[in-house]
């Protein structure tokens, strides 16, 4: 009897790097099957791979990730324990193995100045059996057969946003979601100072679209970067002529820089000035996003 289906949602270019430490993990491979789905659009390969999917539980993993080896022994213990439970995700770690940037961008990741609530997919938090999708990623997610089939599956108009938009959605409908520190998979970060902004860029424009999706405003939280930005642009320039309009941003990065040391204190002194660079272009990123899908781009 199959018990986990894991799909792979591929992108044409790219290889299915996770299938290694896959075919390693501490579990009865006869109970594994796994669906690799090759295309442009990850939800439509995740909701094609899951019409083919015979297992009693989905498992969401990017092609990019190194999974834990005791991930689905964790993951069938946790359905086990929480049988009131749909779907439970866990933390993405930064991997060992990567290089400078990529290493000091996780830390920032995993940081609550930098992404505070969303933290906790970046490092591992307490348990939680009533999380959203600031707990969650699709890049590392199991949720039962029978629950996913209650759902229309993730909605092909989004990339990146598609995971937050099918979290929120299937919330909204009564499926129960939980967060456990226990599942963990390993996420290589963006290696480059321009693939960190992009990403962080396009995660603001798709933040809006995904909150029309689900027929919400964005909260405050994810305001405060656009606001941030906006206030940038006319605090500079009222700035010239009134110095105190400088103080707020003035203690952003005295903020800043205090997170920053701190970490480059406990992560390696050489990581601080680019973690200070990095938080700073994280908020911006994020808030230029958003002001990009407000004027109309797509």
């Amino acid at each position: 009897m199959i018990k986990f289906s894991v799909i792979i949602a591929l992108a044409p270019s790219r290889n299915a790097d996770v299938l290694e430490s896959l075919h390693r993990v501490d579990y009865d491979k006869k109970r594994v099957e796994i669906i690799v789905k090759r295309g442009l659009n990850p939800s439509e390969n995740r909701n094609n791979g899951c019409g083919e999917a015979s297992g009693e539980i989905l498992a969401f993993i990017d092609d990019d990730a190194f999974v834990d080896k005791d991930l689905f022994k964790n993951a069938e213990k946790f359905f086990l324990q929480h049988p009131e439970i749909d779907l439970v995700g866990g933390p993405q770690l930064t991997p060992a193995t990567d290089g400078f940037f990529a290493k000091t961008s996780g830390y920032v990741l995993e940081s609550w100045f930098g992404t505070h609530a969303m933290s906790c997919r970046y490092k591992q938090c307490k348990e939680n059996l009533d999380a959203d999708e600031t707990f969650i990623t699709s890049a590392n997610c199991f949720i039962r057969r029978k629950s996913f089939l209650k759902t229309s599956g993730f909605n092909p108009a989004l990339y990146p946003g598609e995971d937050p938009e099918f979290f929120t959605r299937i919330k909204k409908e009564g499926l129960r979601l939980a967060y456990s520190p226990k599942l963990v998979v390993y996420h290589k970060r963006r290696s480059s100072l321009r693939g960190f902004c992009r990403q962080f860029y396009k995660y603001g424009k798709t933040r809006c679209l995904k909150e029309k999706l689900n027929q919400q405003k964005p909260g405050l939280l994810f305001l405060m970067p656009m606001l941030f930005v906006l206030y940038v642009v006319v605090g500079g320039i009222m700035g010239a002529f009134y110095s105190w309009a400088l103080l707020p941003l003035l203690l952003y990065f005295l903020v800043d820089f205090i997170v920053s040391l701190w970490m480059g204190l406990h992560h390696g002194v050489h990581r601080i000035p680019l973690l200070f660079l990095l938080f700073f272009l994280l908020h911006v990123g994020y808030g230029l996003g958003m002001i990009g899908y407000f004027l109309g781009e797509r």
